[in-house]
């Protein structure tokens, strides 16, 4: 389990550094168009997710993301990935993983079990693009 997180943490740092460019301004609020749909329409999953937000994904880049993780007021707070332990563990990386906006305040990585979307195990890594997008995540 350690393995698998500091995997995803080496892959983090790798997604940051070589994430695709885009135009980040067409990102900032939701919703954030094609090809991006939001997840609580095409699953059985809240349209907001407390500690995540309000969350859109490209569905050609599943099971990683990025999904973009809006607030209450739609403001882009947070980029998730959801890398499957498994995966990680036969030797599967996620490379050139594009990012919602370049600023990152903090990242959290954490354990899931599973849901909806990714049933299985996989790591939540959050990239928080200000200081404040946690606390309005979590309401």
């Amino acid at each position: 389990m350690t393995r698998s997180i500091i995997l995803s943490a080496a892959l983090l740092a790798a997604s940051v550094t070589f994430a695709h460019s885009h135009d980040e301004k067409a990102l900032l609020q939701s919703p954030p168009g094609e090809p991006y749909v939001q997840v609580s329409d095409v699953l059985p999953l809240p349209e907001f997710i407390p500690g995540l937000g309000t969350l859109f994904v490209a569905p050609d880049k599943l099971p990683a993301g990025p999904f973009l993780s809006y607030d209450h007021e739609g403001k882009l707070s947070a980029t998730v990935y959801m890398t499957p332990l498994e995966e990680l563990k036969n030797g599967t990386s996620y490379d050139n993983l594009a990012i919602g906006n370049h600023t990152v305040s903090s990242v959290d990585i954490y354990y899931n079990a599973g849901h909806p979307g990714v049933d299985k195990p996989h790591a939540h890594i959050v990239l928080y693009h200000d200081a404040e997008a946690k606390g309005r995540l979590a309401e």
